[in-house]
């Protein structure tokens, strides 16, 4: 009988190529490994060129396929193919997306490439497929890729060997900081705003003579494609360049258009860098929508090649500022563009630059280039003159070298013994046809030769001195800084540097057109605003549920906030443009709120008034509060005043700048008066003791200027009124019992 056994798992070391290791290792390994590939290979710009891998390989490409600006157009599908066969193994879609944004010129402050056909627009539309659109380069990108065949930069092999590619470009053009970048890798970023090209290349010429030379003397900050304005401090900015990170406010550009008659509409000319204008105008139309900016009525769009976006005040009483300054702080008319100088150095090494790093890395990189291309040229030139020398040879021993030619089975040898000629000048000698003898005459030979030996000495000197080199990268840039001048259609600067405070925060007030309102409050507690300023005594007016009649009556205006007063000391606080209409009986104030019905209301009146109110309970309790404090910012109101058990908030009366005393009168018909000074100021409590009594409670109390004595209208329909001057008898410190009121002083015991 027998037993069947699994066999063993095979050890580790018995597999070829499987061995043990811990998971956590093993994963750290292979994720640094994609992480470093993303770094150096996909996201980040190198300092020297600007460019990450897939745009130089996509120039290079349209370089061997001879695109130059003179030439036509190709298919982009031809390009991308190329690019994904040759170069870059990825996707098509990603290559073709790099390849849009290198054409759009409100994306790249110079194009790379000069696209025909739809290439999207500012709008956020997508690029037609690349099956229909066609591109060549720029001049910009000629210029970037200047010296290439002169050995400027190194060739590297292409990922299966077959091909060559640059590992970077050449040229003299600051393409990092005019162009900028931006991009994601594995635990940073980068994000390189775009710069004028004739400023960076004046703050390179002033480093070159002296690299302690301040940049920011000549770059004024960054020069985005869609123009704008840079809100910033100059403190601000020099800080941001200095230290590679920061951020930059850039606005829209915008004025206001004249419509005659008074009325008026702003014109958004510029928006600002990276915003899809479609996008901007959803928002913009949201707002007014959704209420939240009420002194805009409409936007509409007029734009064609330029930006031209319509922003319609909702009257013409609207200020141009605030309407503006609200817009900057609700949508994308002003943006922060972040500054992140993160790079690749001259060693493929990430890190964060400053401005001045940036170009003297850039200014390094174009003198290793300068000496490069010049041993280039030197070796040519020595090339050259060899075989200068052997034509020169040739002409002089012309019959000879023919006999040879025509007598020997090899001649090649016997003409290097017979003429100390090296193997390259006998070779160049046996390939010159018969037609080019007549040609080598000795003078045009010599004169060449010398023309090339004056030059290798120059050449040779610019080598050995530094400062002819300086002295020709100066020359050089200079005539970049023609080509990309300040008084040229692409190099004119289009951004503004213009510095602004922050967006202000608009108050409530400015957002809300200015209208007159009559403000009624029912005894039953239902509220309306009736339009204008009307009379309040008019029964026409004030009409009222049956059963219901008049309990609050004012004149205000839509920008102002009311105050409500609650019997519980609580305050609560309406908006005067969002009362309902006057056409009919308004709408119950509880449901505006969060106040109980059984709780009665004591008080209503417009914040803006006045700036102090005098609070005081039934039980003679009181005191001064500041009527901006007394703003509630939710439903549930504000506790302001804690009466003690059995008392309840009596009255609110609004303080003049100019009262200097306080008048109190009880139920018991007696009457006080005491200096202002004697009440506390506070925010929130139960007060002090305006009054003493021995039964009843508080009936009213207001306040007064002494010197003007005291007024009471004297009742019926004569509207007479009736002042007593001497108030000495009434005056005493807080806190007495007070002695009964002058006569005539009306018996409801009211002021």
């Amino acid at each position: 009988m027998t037993t069947d056994t699994l066999d063993p798992p095979p050890a580790p070391g018995d597999v070829p190529g499987q061995f043990d290791t811990p998971f956590d290792s093993a994963l750290s390994e292979r994720y640094l490994v994609y992480a470093l590939s993303t770094i150096t290979a996909r996201s980040l710009p190198d300092v020297r060129d600007g460019l990450k891998p897939v745009h130089r390989r996509l120039l290079w490409a349209m370089r061997l396929l001879r695109l130059d600006p003179s030439q036509g157009y190709k298919k982009c599908a031809r390009v991308v193919g190329d690019v994904i066969g040759k170069y870059h193994p990825h996707g098509d879609q990603s290559v073709y997306d790099a390849m849009v944004r290198l054409a759009q010129d409100f994306a790249l402050r110079y194009p790379l490439v000069d696209g025909q056909g739809n290439f999207g627009n500012i709008d956020g539309d997508n690029a037609a497929a690349y099956r229909y659109t066609e591109a060549r380069l720029t001049q910009v990108a000629i210029d970037l890729m200047d010296g290439i065949d002169d050995d400027g930069a190194d060739l590297r092999p292409t990922y299966n060997g077959e091909e060559e590619e640059p590992e970077l470009f050449p040229g003299l053009f600051p393409n990092l900081l005019a162009n900028g970048a931006s991009g994601i890798a594995v635990g940073m970023a980068t994000s390189i705003p775009p710069h004028n090209a004739a400023e960076l290349i004046d703050a390179a010429t002033a480093m070159i003579d002296d690299p302690d030379a301040d940049p920011l003397a000549y770059v004024q900050g960054p020069d985005f494609p869609t123009g704008g304005t840079v809100v910033d401090s100059p403190a601000a900015i020099a800080e941001s360049y200095a230290t590679g990170r920061g951020s930059f406010r850039v606005r829209a550009r915008w004025q206001v258009e004249d419509q005659g008659r008074g009325t008026w509409r702003i014109i958004v000319t510029q928006i600002p860098y990276g915003v899809q204008k479609g996008k901007l105008i959803e928002a913009i139309a949201a707002l007014i929508n959704d209420k939240k900016l009420p002194i805009l009525a409409d936007v509409s769009d007029e734009s064609d090649s330029e930006i031209r976006l319509i922003l319609e005040p909702r009257s013409r009483t609207v200020d141009a500022d605030t309407l503006m300054e609200s817009l900057f702080r609700l949508c994308d008319l002003e943006v922060r563009v972040p500054l992140n100088l993160n790079v690749l150095d001259a060693q493929r090494t990430p890190r964060v630059m400053s401005l001045k790093q940036a170009l003297a890395a850039w200014i390094d990189h174009q003198f290793i280039v300068l000496r490069r291309r010049t041993r280039y040229r030197l070796g040519k030139i020595a090339d050259r003159i060899e075989l200068l020398d052997g034509y020169i040879i040739a002409f002089l021993n012309l019959d000879r070298v023919i006999e040879i030619i025509r007598t020997e089975d090899e001649p090649k040898p016997v003409m290097v013994a017979e003429f100390a000629l090296s193997d390259r000048q006998a070779e160049a000698i046996l390939n010159m046809r018969l037609r080019q003898l007549r040609r080598l005459e000795e003078m045009e030979l010599r004169r060449e030769r010398d023309a090339l030996a004056d030059e290798s000495g120059g050449l040779e000197a610019l080598l050995a001195s530094d400062t002819l080199q300086r002295a020709r990268m100066k020359a050089d840039l200079a005539v970049i800084a023609k080509r990309y001048g300040r008084d040229t259609p692409l190099g004119a600067r289009r951004t503004v540097i213009a510095e602004a405070g922050p967006a202000r925060v608009i108050p409530l007030e400015a957002m809300i057109e200015r209208e007159p309102i009559t403000v009624i409050l029912s005894q039953r507690g239902w509220i309306r605003a009736m339009k204008g300023h009307g009379d309040l005594t008019s029964a026409d007016a004030l009409k009222f549920k049956e059963g219901d009649g008049p309990a609050f009556a004012f004149h205000a205006q839509t920008t102002d906030k009311l105050l409500l007063a609650a019997e519980n000391g609580r305050f609560y606080t309406l908006a005067a443009d969002k009362l309902p209409g006057g056409r009919g009986f308004g709408e119950p104030v509880r449901l505006m709120i969060d106040l109980d019905g059984s709780v009665d209301i004591v008080a209503l009146f417009a914040a803006g008034r006045s700036a102090r109110v005098l609070l005081a309970a039934s039980d003679g309790r009181g005191f001064v509060a500041q009527a901006a404090d007394l703003i509630a910012e939710t439903r549930k109101g504000k506790t302001v005043m804690t009466p003690r058990p059995g008392a309840r908030l009596h009255l609110v009366r609004a303080l003049g700048d100019t009262d200097d005393h306080v008048a109190v009168i009880g139920d018991n018909r007696k009457m006080l008066i005491f200096p202002l000074v004697e009440l506390p100021e506070m925010a929130r409590g139960q007060g002090v003791q305006l009054q003493r009594y021995r039964d009843g409670g508080l009936s009213d109390a207001t306040g007064l200027v002494l010197a003007n004595g005291l007024s009471w209208a004297m009742g019926g329909e004569s509207g007479r009124t009736r002042t007593e001057s001497d108030l000495l008898p009434w005056r005493a410190v807080r806190g007495a019992a007070g002695r009964p009121p002058p006569t005539g002083f009306p018996r409801d015991n009211r002021f």
